[in-house]
């Protein structure tokens, strides 16, 4: 099972085999060889294939952004988090896909949306965890924001405890004490704060 076309073999590099060990709807578990400029005979690996992703921070019109607390079952615990979520198209998403997967997160999440005036801006994308996975992670701004009238529409697989605003220093500071330690999350400020936007 592929969840995306989003990395193809650059030149140097091949597939050599590649077998299927588990697939569910949410990740597939492959065994490969792969010949590499610098392994021409070939390493073996495992690699978990994941559908492409978004993640995006809600700005609210005072400058403050919007996280949510989810509990995360592997890590067995509650983090601080902005919303995120698979895209949910095959193949390799278009930017329209991509876009309207991130406000649907943010309004399934954060219960807000973009604001009539508001712009969504891309931040480009990054590798979560590329030693073992393939899923790249695509982030953005939204600014500002409003409530959505009707609320958060969590979906049944989310505990979401909370949404609340911090200033970009309250932001700061939890990054720095190891409160917030979301790899989305750090990303997006790392590429908010290298842009100037924080």
């Amino acid at each position: 099972m592929r969840f995306h076309d989003l990395h193809q073999n650059a030149p140097g590099w091949q597939t050599l085999e590649d077998t299927e060990a588990f697939a569910n709807p949410y990740a597939a578990v492959h065994l490969v060889k792969v010949k590499t400029p610098m392994r021409p005979e070939g390493a073996r690996w495992t690699v978990i294939h994941r559908k492409a992703a978004c993640v995006i921070a809600p700005i609210t019109p005072e400058g403050n952004l919007l996280l949510i607390r989810q509990e995360r079952i592997p890590v067995r615990a509650a983090l601080w988090e902005l919303p995120a979520g698979q895209i949910d198209d095959g193949g390799a998403p278009g930017d329209a896909e991509i876009r309207a997967a991130a406000l649907r997160e943010m309004r399934e999440e954060a219960g807000c949306l973009l604001a009539p005036e508001g712009q969504l801006t891309p931040l480009g994308f990054f590798f979560s965890s590329p030693g073992i996975l393939d899923e790249q992670t695509f982030l953005f701004a939204a600014s500002p924001v409003v409530p959505c009238p009707d609320g958060p529409a969590h979906e049944e697989s989310e505990a979401i405890a909370e949404c609340r605003a911090f200033t970009p220093a309250e932001l700061r500071e939890r990054i720095a004490s190891g409160e917030i330690r979301d790899a989305n999350t750090l990303a997006v400020f790392a590429r908010m704060t290298a842009l100037g936007m924080l």
